[in-house]
């Protein structure tokens, strides 16, 4: 899924796969942005490119775009080339959802120092290596933690203060794993929830699915699972389901992050508890008009993008209500 966007259309001989970045037409005097992702056979990256896409014919006249990513999230050395065959190319400006927070700074960093503007969204670079590279990178996208903290809250109010939960988070190098671990753990603590086992299913969907039997077999006990991304929330949902626990008073809860189709698909069910949606179509489309903006001259700041809690339609009314309703008799109003 690598292609440029000027007519869509690769030039003959050139690559439009995974393995390089494509060199379709491009038009003079127009801008020409990268956008830079990760795993492009997970959905939210999926969505987040075809945001960017349908936003750059809506705008063909302001710019063109490249799209290019990874297929797996954990290839850091291809990103970086990518990077470097972008920098040799000369675009204009890269746009880019690093796979590793600290890994990629080297690559912006050679970017910068040849002209090119870059802007971070989704996964933020570590802000004490880009200080040390004297570099400033404009970040946006979500709080990560805010939005796992309110997913984690939401399962709290469905568990008592006894429950025992466990967390698959995401790759440990990346920003993003390491803020939504942490809402989940301050979610739990906060409800007095006790979290018995912390993995990384590296945000795969098969390693998730081992890693959260394994978790089921050595707790029997474990009440729920907090999944880092959705991807993982699908492994964590085939072993509770694999395990007979996906119903009745033995159930063990899952909730995840993102919102993708088959997450939103298993919230309707009734199969996945809750999840977060940071509206990775948007995502793209903010982090392009930061770019323009900053080949246009203007300042740049970081900006935080929208995340909403996901859960079955009306649910989150109807436990609002129930908690009001206790408040008020707890207090004597009726």
């Amino acid at each position: 899924m690598s292609f440029s966007l000027a007519g869509c259309t690769p030039e003959a001989g050139e690559s439009t796969g995974p393995s390089g970045t494509s060199g379709g037409d491009t038009t003079p005097n127009r801008p020409t942005i990268a956008l830079v992702m990760k795993d492009l056979g997970n959905e939210f990256f999926q969505t987040m490119a075809d945001g960017a896409t349908a936003h750059q014919a809506e705008n063909a006249d302001r710019y063109d775009l490249i799209v290019d990513g990874i297929q797996n999230e954990q290839d850091l050395n291809r990103q970086v080339a990518i990077m470097s065959q972008l920098v040799a190319r000369g675009v204009d400006a890269i746009v880019i959802a690093p796979a590793d927070s600290r890994g990629l700074v080297p690559a912006v960093k050679k970017a910068i120092d040849a002209g090119i503007p870059v802007v971070n969204i989704d996964n933020q670079l570590d802000t004490e290596k880009l200080a040390a590279e004297g570099l400033e990178v404009p970040f946006v996208g979500p709080d990560n933690r805010a939005g796992a903290r309110e997913v984690g809250a939401y399962l709290a109010g469905r568990l008592g203060p006894n429950a025992k939960v466990a967390i698959l988070e995401g790759i440990p190098t990346a920003f993003n794993a390491v803020e939504r671990r942490a809402g989940f753990e301050e979610a739990m603590e906060e409800a007095g929830i006790a979290v018995v086992d912390v993995q990384t299913a590296e945000w795969d969907t098969n390693k998730a699915g081992q890693i959260a039997t394994a978790m089921l077999n050595a707790h029997d006990d474990l009440d729920a699972i907090l999944a880092s991304n959705d991807s993982m929330a699908i492994g964590a949902l085939s072993a509770v389901r694999s395990k007979g626990r996906d119903a009745g008073d033995d159930r063990v809860l899952v909730v995840g992050f993102d919102n993708i189709a088959a997450a939103a698909k298993a919230v309707d069910e009734g199969r996945l508890l809750a999840t977060a949606d940071q509206h990775a179509g948007e995502l793209a489309v903010f982090g392009i008009e930061a770019a323009l903006d900053r080949l246009d001259g203007k300042e740049v700041a970081d900006r935080q993008t929208p995340v909403d809690l996901i859960v079955k339609s009306g649910a989150a009314d109807v436990e609002a209500s129930a908690a009001a309703d206790a408040a008020d008799g707890a207090d004597g109003v009726e």
